[in-house]
């Protein structure tokens, strides 16, 4: 018993310590989804449920929640933002060829009708960015109508 209580202390001991060091947060400037907007336009509607749901893990600014102030949870969320950003980043959007964004676009709105996005472990905590059917047709339509602009423009080259 004496071994288990000395292999406690030793734990909390190295959980207290491991709540002075993190990874880099992800705090860039949401300005920087701009060129991604005026890109592709979005209406109203569509721009909230990005808000809402996509740039916290799929641009170079992310809101934390106050969890994320615990180790070893910040580095799961660290984990996840970069996983995010390293398929879709709208932040980084102006440096995507014709090609990739005309992909990525396919990609968004497969992704959103197949309740793949958001994240059911981003959901459980952000029940604000759970879709309902109307807001991913929304997006569905909207990502065919901008994916069709950048194959005519693919064509037209």
């Amino acid at each position: 018993m004496e071994i288990l209580k000395k292999l406690g202390y030793f734990l909390l001991f190295v959980f207290i310590i491991a709540q002075f060091f993190g990874p880099e947060k992800n705090e860039g400037d949401l300005a920087s989804v701009d060129s991604f907007i005026a890109e592709t336009n979005p209406p109203e509607n569509v721009k909230n449920i990005f808000e809402t749901t996509c740039y916290d893990c799929h641009s170079s600014k992310t809101a934390y929640p106050w969890y994320n102030n615990i180790t070893p949870v910040n580095y799961w969320l660290a984990s996840h933002v970069k996983d995010g950003k390293k398929h879709l980043n709208f932040s980084k959007w102006n440096e995507y060829s014709l090609k990739k964004k005309e992909h990525k676009m396919d990609e968004l709105y497969e992704e959103v009708a197949e309740g793949e996005m958001p994240l059911n472990s981003y959901t459980w905590t952000h029940s604000e960015a759970n879709l309902s059917q109307e807001q991913v047709d929304a997006v569905v339509t909207w990502g065919k109508k901008v994916q069709a602009d950048y194959k005519r423009q693919m064509n037209t080259k």
